[in-house]
């Protein structure tokens, strides 16, 4: 069984950095595609950052480079680097894998089998 397990979720202030984990555990770790999706009071789960073994990585507009999607593979873990926080980003972060999607899907949530429980980011102005 595939499990998701995040952490590195925390308050912050503007401007701020955190660095989010997403360690998966169960299948083999390689051939699974994982992102990150964010989720808003109120609002709806959007795609923030994918990536996969071959390193192809792929943001949200709204990232602007301020976030870095990483994965080590020893650890089976799946990091996202964000800097340069704003309040806007305050949602709980969910990191998902599946190793069935196709480079076209991966920015939809409904796409993936597994999910983690999320950990929340807080920016505070």
């Amino acid at each position: 069984q595939v499990q998701l397990v995040e952490s590195g979720g925390g308050l912050v202030q503007v401007g701020g950095s955190l660095k989010l984990a997403c360690e998966v555990s169960g299948g083999l770790f390689s051939s699974y595609v994982v992102a990150w999706f964010r989720q808003a009071p109120g609002k709806e789960r959007e795609f923030v950052a994918v990536g996969d073994r071959y390193r192809r990585q792929s943001y949200a507009d709204f990232v602007k480079g301020r976030f870095t999607i990483s994965r080590d593979n020893v650890k089976n873990t799946v990091y996202l680097q964000m800097n340069g926080l704003i309040p806007e980003d305050t949602a709980m972060y969910f990191c998902a894998a599946d190793a069935n999607i196709i480079m076209s899907s991966r920015r939809m949530p409904a796409q993936y089998k597994h999910w983690g429980q999320g950990t929340q980011v807080t920016v505070s102005s």
